[in-house]
């Protein structure tokens, strides 16, 4: 992990980390942990925020809110807004890439923009779009 000087982490490595998944929080700790200590750049979009907010707003959960909420800056992850130059790369992406939802097209769009060495999911569909450097928690 050492070479990556900038990865983009899409919302499901979050969800897996912070609602402790027996398949991958160890896995995703040892990866936070060397990113940390490597002050590897973590970013994400304001995308994650709203995917990995709904189920505990839909569960009324204030600890899980602040959770996320705390831990996003405890990782100095830089948060990107989705803004026109995204949004425009993200429709050539789905129109180049037919399987891509919306929201997934704008994640990988933003990791793009930003040059990122590294986008970490695991959504294995997205090991298909060649613009990125794409790598799933299961492969940590």
């Amino acid at each position: 992990m050492t070479e990556y000087k900038k990865i983009f982490v899409d919302t499901s490595p979050f969800i897996y980390y912070l609602e402790n998944n027996t398949t991958y929080v160890k896995s995703l700790k040892e990866f936070f942990d060397h990113c940390i200590s490597k002050n590897i750049m973590l970013i994400t979009s304001t995308i994650t925020i709203e995917e990995y907010l709904v189920y505990p707003f839909k569960i009324n959960n204030n600890l899980m809110i602040d959770n996320f909420l705390t831990f996003i800056p405890v990782l100095r992850t830089k948060i990107l807004n989705i803004d026109s130059k995204i949004a425009i790369n993200a429709a050539r992406l789905r129109s180049k890439y037919e399987m891509i939802k919306a929201m997934d097209a704008l994640q990988v769009s933003a990791c793009e923009i930003e040059e990122c060495d590294l986008f970490l999911t695991n959504d294995n569909q997205l090991k298909k779009i060649r613009e990125i450097n794409c790598k799933l928690v299961s492969e940590l």
